[in-house]
């Protein structure tokens, strides 16, 4: 499946778990390998991560699952806070 770059900017970005983590801000680009290297998250739920002035998330490619009306990754048990709720 093909998409638009573009068309990923505020889409929500969920677990597999369904913990919201945030929405897409912008793409990383790998241009040597000519794919995308990483999606960077904007928004991001402040119930995940416990870090002062902390402003946004790159979260690598390898592990998005799926990309369609929303972004979904895999579960990374210890990446979040487990008392976040769902959104």
């Amino acid at each position: 499946m093909q998409t638009q770059i573009t068309e990923l900017f505020g889409l929500l970005i969920y677990t597999e778990k369904g913990m919201f983590v945030g929405e897409v801000e912008d793409v990383v680009i790998d241009v040597d390998n000519k794919k995308m290297d990483a999606i960077v998250v904007g928004k991001v739920n402040d119930q995940l991560v416990d870090l002062k002035n902390f402003k946004g998330l790159k979260i690598p490619y390898r592990i998005i699952s799926a990309i369609d009306d929303i972004v979904l990754i895999r579960h990374l048990p210890g990446a979040f806070s487990q008392s976040a709720p769902m959104e």
